[in-house]
């Protein structure tokens, strides 16, 4: 049996978000977040040496979180905060399901599913106490629990990774293009350039929600996007590769994809988080 590699300490990870209103709208409807969770021990009294017991934060899972809303200005806005809200609360009541997701079992997927339609009862209550009718957003979710990750998606926000030179997109766009796509209605072309590629078929808070969940191998040397809609609409798949392969930190690429977003024309909200495991000298 083949020994995972090790897991990179914390800061080896170099991890970056932002989130930009673009040229046209008027709000910024998008939200992310960006969160370690950790078990800690807390010493409150010992007759030993303060160095011999400094308590050691053990970082049991790294969450990263784009969701980008689709209710209309305030309501859109609020649709995608309430949804990440929601998720992260769950999250930090359900410390015990990361010590299941190490031995990488279907129980902690149930969990994640769980996790997004947790956000997709809060949004539709929140819709219902505010008045608004109906607030929806999409939310993708990347839970990392090394050797693991896990992606969870509903909508068409993206998660996309870059090794040894090739750009995947791993997210399945849940529109009705894409549906239509999959059924050989349309070609991928096609779908491109009709209206129903932004109709969702699948959201958070919307008449339907159907989390997937991906689970995924962690491997150092491997590159990891998150976006919404508002950067692929003026970057193009190949130019996100060249930044992502040409990269000197998470925050230089990210910030790179936003400025040729805005330079294609800005139409959308944008949002970008990129990540990437970056190996001290001398750990092994």
């Amino acid at each position: 049996m083949t020994q995972a590699p090790r897991k990179p300490f914390d800061d080896e990870i170099d991890v970056y978000g932002l989130t930009h209103p673009g040229k046209v709208r008027p709000v910024n409807e998008d939200h992310f977040l960006l969160a370690a969770i950790h078990k800690r021990i807390r010493v409150l009294s010992t007759s030993l040496s303060i160095e011999a017991v400094t308590a050691r934060e053990d970082r049991l899972a790294f969450v990263a979180m784009v969701a980008d809303g689709v209710g209309g200005l305030e309501s859109g806005e609020e649709a995608s905060a309430t949804a990440l809200e929601a998720v992260l609360h769950y999250l930090g009541e359900s410390t015990d399901c990361y010590y299941r997701a190490e031995a990488g079992t279907d129980e902690f997927e149930r969990e994640l599913v769980a996790a997004a339609m947790r956000a997709h009862q809060a949004v539709k209550d929140r819709a219902a106490a505010d008045g608004h009718g109906q607030m929806a957003t999409t939310l993708t979710i990347y839970m990392g629990v090394w050797p693991t990750y896990y992606l969870v998606q509903v909508g068409d926000s993206r998660y996309y990774l870059y090794r040894d030179g090739t750009l995947t997109q791993v997210s399945r766009d849940q529109t009705v293009a894409q549906d239509l796509v999959d059924r050989g209605v349309l070609t991928a072309e096609a779908a491109q350039k009709t209206k129903l590629a932004h109709v969702l078929s699948s959201a958070i808070g919307g008449d339907e929600a159907t989390p997937v969940v991906t689970r995924l191998r962690s491997e150092w040397g491997t590159a990891h996007l998150m976006c919404s809609d508002g950067l692929t609409k003026h970057v193009s798949d190949a130019r996100i590769a060249e930044v992502l392969g040409s990269m000197t930190s998470a925050k230089q690429a990210a910030e790179q994809l936003l400025q040729e977003a805005l330079d294609g024309g800005g139409s959308d909200n944008i949002t970008i988080v990129v990540g990437r495991t970056a190996p001290k000298p001398g750990r092994g």
